[in-house]
């Protein structure tokens, strides 16, 4: 056992007793430390080991993160409050078994895809992330969307319900460029590879 992840998880769970928190540090499944990252202790992360997230992350308060299926969260990217990224979905397979569905095995109609949210990121508040997205490094998902199984460009500003591309986040990002033209290079060095 790795005592430094078992003590890890008790600090977080301890942390709820006081109200949400964010817990600076994360040790993702494979035992891998990550410093730079924040969770709130109030997101419910399910199947840890499925999930594969870089370092510098932020996940807010009131999230499920759902990683049965597979799920990458890379670099930079944050995920603010009340978000459901999913990797699995049963609600078609439930309706069409009734009340057999616990009785069976190998449901049709159930779903599991692995999704990936692209480098530097930001889901918006109350976003749901339906299993087998791929969202682009870069992207914003705005609040209240519900974004549909799909590939998704890098730098793409989603919204509604369903989501669908409404912008480009580089056109935003160049006025603050403009304004910053010392923080170019930074910004060309996630945003060019």
């Amino acid at each position: 056992m790795n005592w430094n992840r078992f003590l890890s998880r008790i600090r977080f769970r301890l942390s709820a007793l006081i109200g949400p928190r964010m817990v600076y540090g994360f040790h993702r499944g494979d035992g891998m430390y990550l410093k730079r990252t924040r969770v709130s202790n109030m997101t419910r992360i399910e199947h840890i080991n499925k999930l594969q997230v870089e370092d510098n992350v932020y996940i807010g308060h009131f999230n499920l993160i759902d990683a049965s299926g597979g799920l990458h969260i890379g670099e930079g990217c944050q995920i603010t409050n009340y978000v459901s990224v999913l990797t699995h979905s049963s609600h078609v397979a439930i309706r069409l078994y009734g009340r057999e569905y616990l009785q069976r095995d190998n449901h049709a109609g159930y779903l599991k895809r692995p999704s990936s949210l692209g480098r530097y990121s930001f889901v918006g508040p109350h976003s749901v992330l339906m299993p087998g997205v791929t969202l682009g490094k870069g992207s914003i998902v705005s609040a209240y969307s519900y974004v549909p199984a799909g590939v998704y460009p890098d730098f793409a500003i989603l919204s509604g319900n369903p989501a669908r591309v409404v912008g480009d986040t580089r056109e935003m990002d160049a006025k603050w460029l403009e304004q910053h033209p010392d923080l170019q290079a930074l910004y060309e060095g996630w945003a060019d590879d």
